[in-house]
């Protein structure tokens, strides 16, 4: 998500790019088979997307409150809250084939289990609300994202995660298990912090590493992650902030969450990152494609925000190229619009900029997540049903709202549509394959 500014900020931008394929092999590890991803632990955590608390800024960083996604937030509150349950065990290797394990899966659910697949809710990091956690259980809601801050440290937070895990639909006995994201970028986007995590620094210092030096920091803050139950990192920021421009961007510059000002930098730096996590186990998120460098509002508090700059040849988007082709598992969908892309749509919103750009153009063939649908100023003038159909109808495949309250009418919406428009139904089944697939590689579902 963006960077958002607001007394709440959410940003999710992630982009790998320049790094060894090797290295960013492990991507598919990370979100994939052999790896400790699935529900393992380890030790620290980083990168926020900007959906955190609110971090004391001049004008606060952004982050994604409980109430909002990227908003800048210090990190504040403890979080001790337990919700009982138990944590799936960990799965290095699934045993049956990608494809038939997916298949099984998706065969044994029901229509409205298949489309809470496509929705990941938003739930206070340190105190989950109980009724926001009954909602989403409600509407088989198969992800969740960690908002605001906590300060309570890897093991509290474990047992929160563990609680919220529990509560996994499960098909034909077998838990389809849980996609756990927070923004853990550095700097001002930082959800989760204290004892067993480390501090981490802003974009810009990062992006002033060798790409060495941020891999391996990279790997150990997601191994904190891991240790915490999170297996899913809304980052890293993909976004290229041109020098001139700087801290005028307000989602991303003012709060030097970009990695450097030329897409050399970004592009390497946000590879490294993505590595560092894959190499730990933990799945990123290239962000906020195709690009929030290049404007001065932030979707998060602003409607209307607009680049006028960017192409689709831009040079910008090569992190977003480096990253895909490395094996990012997760896109994340600005809300600006693009008007020498398609300037009749919101990017979440638009078949040129998710199917075409995205998807054909770029080759990208994992999870299209949106930045928050559910209280982005970017996106009120469009009803929850509105915003979910639509995303999905352009080609997205996660819708990310940080208000589980609407989940409801947006589920609805989903539903309706497949019963009457057949292309629709099958972008939805397509796209409930793409998260199912997604679980599987992080070793998510019991394939034995």
């Amino acid at each position: 998500m963006p960077a958002r500014v607001r007394r709440t900020r959410r940003h999710r931008s992630a982009l790998r790019a320049a790094v060894p394929a090797a290295t960013l092999v492990l991507a598919a590890t990370a979100c994939g088979g052999t790896s400790a991803q699935g529900e393992g632990a380890s030790s620290t955590a980083g990168s926020p997307t900007a959906r955190s608390a609110r971090t004391a800024a001049p004008e606060t960083a952004p982050s994604k409150s409980a109430a909002g996604s990227d908003r800048p937030t210090t990190p504040a509150g403890s979080a001790s809250a337990t919700l009982g349950g138990r944590t799936p065990t960990p799965r290095s290797v699934p045993a049956a084939p990608a494809a038939q394990c997916v298949d099984d899966y998706f065969k044994g659910m029901t229509t409205a289990q298949r489309v809470g697949q496509l929705f990941m809710g938003g739930v206070a990091a340190a105190h989950p609300d109980r009724s926001q956690l009954n909602t989403l259980r409600d509407q088989h809601v198969g992800s969740v994202m960690l908002t605001g801050r906590s300060s309570a440290g890897t093991a509290a937070t474990r047992k929160i995660v563990d609680g919220i895990r529990a509560q996994a639909d499960r098909v034909g006995g077998r838990s389809a298990g849980m996609v756990v994201a927070t923004d853990q970028e550095g700097g001002q986007v930082q959800v989760l912090s204290g004892p067993g995590f480390s501090a981490m620094p802003n974009g810009l210092t990062q992006g002033s590493w060798s790409t060495a030096t941020l891999r391996d920091r990279a790997a150990t803050w997601a191994a904190q992650l891991k240790a915490a139950g999170v297996n899913l990192n809304l980052a890293p920021v993909a976004d290229v902030v041109p020098a001139g421009l700087g801290t005028g961007n307000r989602p991303i510059g003012y709060f030097h969450r970009e990695f450097g000002h030329t897409p050399q930098v970004v592009t390497s730096h946000s590879g490294a990152f993505a590595a560092g996590s894959a190499q730990a186990g933990v799945m990123t998120t290239l962000k906020h494609f195709p690009g929030l460098g290049q404007v001065t509002g932030n979707t998060d508090t602003t409607a209307n925000v607009v680049d006028s700059v960017t192409t689709t040849t831009s040079s910008s988007l090569a992190p977003f190229r480096s990253g895909i082709k490395a094996g990012s598992p997760f896109v994340m969908i600005s809300s600006a619009s693009y008007s020498k892309i398609d300037a009749k749509h919101l990017a979440a919103f638009s078949p040129t900029v998710v199917n075409k750009l995205l998807r054909h153009d770029m080759g990208f063939k994992g999870v299209v997540i949106s930045d928050d649908l559910g209280d982005a100023v970017a996106v009120r003038s469009f009803t929850p049903a509105q915003r979910a159909v639509d995303f999905i109808a352009a080609g997205g495949d996660m819708v990310l709202t940080i208000r589980p309250a609407i989940v409801p009418e947006m589920t609805r919406a989903v539903q309706n549509k497949m019963a009457q428009d057949a292309s629709f139904r099958a972008k939805v089944e397509a796209s409930v394959h793409r998260v199912l697939e997604a679980k599987h590689k992080a070793g998510l579902l019991d394939c034995g």
